[in-house]
């Protein structure tokens, strides 16, 4: 039994198999022999193919958003301004991919924050569930995009984007315009200089984390251009002041529409346009396209006795006339090729200066017949009637001044006091600041100039400063437009009233004018007031547009620190050649 016991503790020592070693060794090496080919053929052989599966997955093209510039006055203050907001937009694929739908409270505070239905942004998102965008708000505020954020719906994002802000609001909407909801100008000088305010982002191309975070920064795929500011030539107080008393002028006479224009005289810079009836270029829900329109350089009209002055300096630089000549208007009318020309009363003998104070459509006829009517046509060209003025801005129109071989006499007196000829307010504005500038027409200028441009004298600068000297009768005592006067700055202006044409003649409609400078012993500025169909007793150019040019102008002054006339500059304008005894 012992024996038998020592046989069962014997130890046995295990023994090597051969074959399995071989296989084991076999197998690693097949593995890692399997392995270096592969690396070795990614990696030398084809190595593109896990290249674009890596970019399409990591590389994108990113682009800086770039502001538009800013519109400022000749004085810095803000006329149009960027500010940032943000546009919310879906991605269909993403909302149906996590569940969005699922919980129809978010969507429903979405839609509240929007003001949109929301069964309307639902289906939206849903119509399409492969599509990859849609927007659902654009430019809504940081804080509605804050909100958005909160909500966490899945498949909603937000994208930065820009917005125009207009500070002076509706006093110069017609003349800045407006944007479209891209920050694309669709109006005024938004319109014309949108290349100019425009920049181009910068595109690169990054490379992106699973997160969205850029790891690496890698090229530059095309240069941007920043974009630019525009300083306009604009006097952002005389801007208010001709709206305010413009706005004030035609809710007095219920009139249409109207217009102002503030030309510096001395280089041609527009330093205030104004239209009525305006609109709040910020608030565009009911906006109508009516209000949109420029009038002060788009509409135009028969400018009636307002063109009588440039008569006269056609007769005089004609030698037709002499400054101390006396015109006879007896009976107080006259027939012309059949027709009758007419004055209120009969003003009887009447000096040069007397014609265009009193206004006589009599006097200022034979004045004009004294000369060839190309004399006549020429000079009114030769001011900026039938012309562009040099604004360049979208929708100006040049006027209408028939090019005719012939002309009938009655045809060549109306040209005489404004009929059978248009302008615009901008085109009248220009013509008095020529005037005021003894005769040197500048171009018209929306922009600030570093300094005045090259002048071209159109007409003779004594004749200028005589007629000059003719109109400050008009509104002083038995002048038409004693309402315009202003104390210590004499004003060189004349009015004017012209039925508005309809077809077969003309209606019972009016515009209402009043153009001028001051002062006239140093002129500063011209304007140039039109007041579209005035109702009422009162449509005379004097009681509807003279009491607005005195408000404007004498305001004008003082904001612009011009000095009154002095006592010995009073003594020398009083003894010019100006009034009729």
């Amino acid at each position: 039994m012992a024996k038998q016991a020592k046989l069962k503790t014997k130890k046995t020592n295990p023994e090597l198999i051969p074959w399995r070693l071989y296989v084991v060794v076999g197998f690693v090496f097949l593995l890692f022999t399997s392995l270096l080919a592969r690396a070795a053929f990614i990696q030398i052989i084809e190595p593109e193919k896990l290249r674009y599966e890596s970019d399409m997955r990591t590389l994108r093209t990113s682009s800086n958003q770039v502001q538009r510039g800013l519109i400022t006055d000749r004085n810095g203050e803000m006329l149009a301004v960027s500010v940032p907001v943000m546009a919310v937009w879906a991605d269909p694929k993403h909302s149906f991919d996590q569940n969005a739908f699922k919980d129809m409270r978010r969507w429903q505070a979405l839609a509240d924050v929007l003001q949109e239905p929301v069964d309307e942004i639902v289906n939206k998102v849903k119509r399409d569930p492969k599509k990859r965008f849609i927007y659902l708000k654009r430019q809504v505020t940081s804080a509605v995009a804050d909100y958005i954020k909160q909500l966490k719906i899945g498949g909603i994002y937000l994208k930065a984007e820009s917005r125009r802000y207009y500070p002076a609001g509706e006093t110069a909407a017609q003349l800045i315009g407006i944007t479209n909801i891209d920050d694309v100008g669709i109006e005024g000088i938004e319109n014309t200089y949108n290349d100019w305010l425009t920049g181009t982002p910068s595109k690169q191309r990054v490379r992106k984390s699973r997160d969205g975070q850029v790891v690496e920064r890698l090229d530059v795929v095309e240069e941007g251009a920043s974009s630019n500011d525009l300083v306009l030539s604009i006097d952002q107080r005389l801007q208010q002041l001709a709206y305010r008393e413009l706005k004030r002028a035609t809710e007095i006479n219920q009139a249409t529409s109207g217009s102002v224009i503030i030309l510096d005289v001395h280089t041609g810079e527009v330093m205030a346009m104004v239209n009525t009836p305006s609109y709040n270029p910020n608030a565009r829900d009911n906006l109508q396209s009516h209000r949109m329109r420029n009038r002060a350089l788009t509409d135009t009209f028969e400018p009636g006795s307002t063109v009588k002055p440039f008569a006269m300096v056609a007769a005089l630089e004609a030698g037709a006339v002499k400054l101390d000549d006396v015109i006879s208007t007896s009976p107080g009318w006259m027939r012309v090729g059949g027709r009758q020309v007419r004055d209120p009363v009969n003003y009887g003998d009447m000096s040069l200066a007397k014609i265009l104070v009193k206004s006589s459509n009599v006097g200022i006829s034979k004045v004009a017949l004294s000369i060839p009517v190309e004399q006549l046509l020429g000079t009114y060209q030769a001011m900026g009637l039938g012309n562009y003025s040099g604004i360049n801005l979208a929708g100006e129109s040049a006027g209408v001044i028939h090019d005719r071989r012939r002309w009938s006499d009655f045809e060549r007196a109306t040209l005489s006091y404004g009929y059978g000829l248009t302008a615009t307010p901008l085109q009248l504005a220009r013509m008095y600041a020529t005037l005021g500038n003894g005769g040197i027409s500048y171009p018209v200028s929306v922009l600030k100039l570093k300094q005045a441009p090259q002048g071209e004298r159109v007409i003779d600068e004594k004749v200028a400063r005589d007629v000059m000297q003719m109109l400050v009768g008009v509104t002083e005592k038995g002048g038409t437009a004693t309402q315009a006067h202003i104390d210590g700055y004499p004003i060189a202006g004349k009015t004017g009233t012209s039925r508005k044409a309809v077809a077969g003649g003309y209606g019972d409609n009016y515009m209402s004018l009043f153009a001028g400078v001051a002062p006239v012993h140093n002129p500063r500025l011209a304007i140039a007031i039109v007041i579209n169909e005035p109702k009422g007793d009162r449509y005379h150019g004097g009681d509807v547009a003279g009491p607005a040019f005195g408000k404007i102008m004498s305001a004008a002054l003082q904001m612009l620190n011009v000095e009154p006339i002095t006592e010995r500059e009073q003594v020398q304008l009083a003894a010019a050649p100006r009034r009729a005894q």
